[in-house]
This record gives structure tokens, C-alpha cells and sequence, in this order.
């Protein structure tokens, strides 16, 4: 199974998942800033909710995407206050046509001095089993 990471974080919370999850399958953690040019059959996307929403550059990035090289997208994030960003997420995806699997990894991040130290290395071992369950 061919997968890429992918990620967007302002704070670097959702970077260190997603460098847990590329470990686990074996990839490099990305930014969105680098686009998926290869054919995959997963591609992790990391992001977070920012004044409600999901970020432009996310919502751009999805929107890019090319659904003959793309499976399905798997989400997963932290955040501080709000849980997840699926349907978000799986709204601009239904848009480009690429399936998104109904399954996420979400936890705290710490923000502003809430949720100190969260993502922790518990959460960090989660994200990387949740990874290897969804590529196995």
C-alpha cells in the first residue's frame, strides 16, 4: 500500500502527529506546501480547526488534489478547543471526488497554555497505532 503524509499546523502540534504517523508507515511527513505527485492509496492530512474553520491553504490543498492519484484521504489533528475537522475536511473532499475514510485520529493540542505539553507521547504512540491499523 503506497501512502503519503501530509500536514498544516501553525503551532507544530499537529506536525509531531504527523511525523508519528509517517514513522509508523514507513513515509516522510510533508507540508501542504509540497503536493501529492505521486500515486497513493492513502493519503494522511493533518490540520486543525483555526477561527472555526478548517484553513484556507487546507481547503486549497484539498481542492488540488487529483482524484485519479488519491485513494481516499485519512484525517487526523489536535486541537484546544474543538474536536474534530472531518466533516470539513470531508466537505471540500466530496468536492474533488476522493473518498475519505470514515475513521480519524483527533486529540488535545495545547494552545495558548491550554492543554499543556499535548500533544504528549501518549497520544504521539496512538496516532502512530492508528496509522498502522489503517494500513494494514
Amino acid at each position: 500500500m503506497k501512502v503519503a503524509v501530509r500536514y498544516y499546523t501553525k503551532t507544530g502540534n499537529t506536525k509531531r502527529l504527523a511525523e508519528a504517523i509517517a514513522e509508523a508507515a514507513g513515509v516522510e511527513a510533508l507540508p501542504i506546501s509540497e503536493p501529492v505527485t505521486e500515486q497513493v492509496d492513502v493519503l494522511f492530512l493533518g490540520n486543525s480547526y483555526y477561527a472555526f474553520s478548517i484553513d484556507p491553504e487546507v481547503r486549497n490543498f484539498v481542492r488540488a488534489l487529483d482524484r485519479n492519484k488519491v485513494g481516499r484521504i485519512v484525517n487526523f489533528g489536535s486541537a484546544a478547543m474543538l474536536n474534530s475537522t472531518y466533516k470539513k475536511v470531508k466537505a471540500e473532499a466530496d468536492k474533488s471526488g476522493i473518498p475519505m475514510d470514515e475513521r480519524e485520529f483527533h486529540c488535545k493540542g495545547e494552545f495558548k497554555g491550554i492543554h499543556k505539553g499535548k500533544p504528549d507521547e501518549s497520544d504521539l504512540k496512538a496516532a502512530a497505532e492508528f496509522a498502522r491499523q489503517i494500513i494494514r
